[in-house]
């Protein structure tokens, strides 16, 4: 049973199966959040991505970027860089993409790793959210059941 289905803008519908959310500030002691900071962390939910579907496509959309105090300035990694607050892996069902293929016994399936500002579920036809722009037939990958 999917936690929720998202309605893509093709109108496919996906199901997400599995969602795994986490902070991507959570453990930082010391610093501060720049651009450095961003693509270990970045990296870091990829490979957890990875992870959870060894065997299955993985997608990452990158996050958008904030610079609060501009892009000029900043400590000695550079300006203050802010990507969303809450890291996501979640896993992604849908029917079968290639039409020869029975859709009985197969489906499609997909990892994605995101950011987003709520821990929110993302669900139905979202409007505003990094899920929006998911090409799907592209992406995803059919698997026999």
């Amino acid at each position: 049973m999917p936690l929720t289905r998202v309605v893509l803008p093709s109108g496919r519908p996906v199901d997400l199966m599995d969602l795994h959310l986490s902070s991507p500030y959570g453990g930082m002691l010391e610093g501060y959040p720049c651009s450095l900071v961003n693509r270990m962390e970045i990296a870091r939910l990829l490979k957890a991505a990875e992870r959870v579907s060894p065997s299955g496509p993985v997608h990452l959309i990158e996050p958008e970027r904030e610079y609060p105090d501009g892009r000029e300035g900043g400590g000695g990694f550079g300006p203050v860089e802010l990507i969303p607050s809450v890291a996501c892996v979640g896993v992604f069902r849908s029917t079968v993409i290639d039409p020869a293929r029975d859709p009985v016994l197969h489906r499609s399936h997909l990892t994605v790793a995101w950011y987003q500002p709520t821990p929110q579920t993302p669900s139905g036809e979202i409007d505003d959210h990094p899920l929006r722009e998911l090409a799907w037939e592209e992406l995803a990958e059919d698997y026999e059941l």
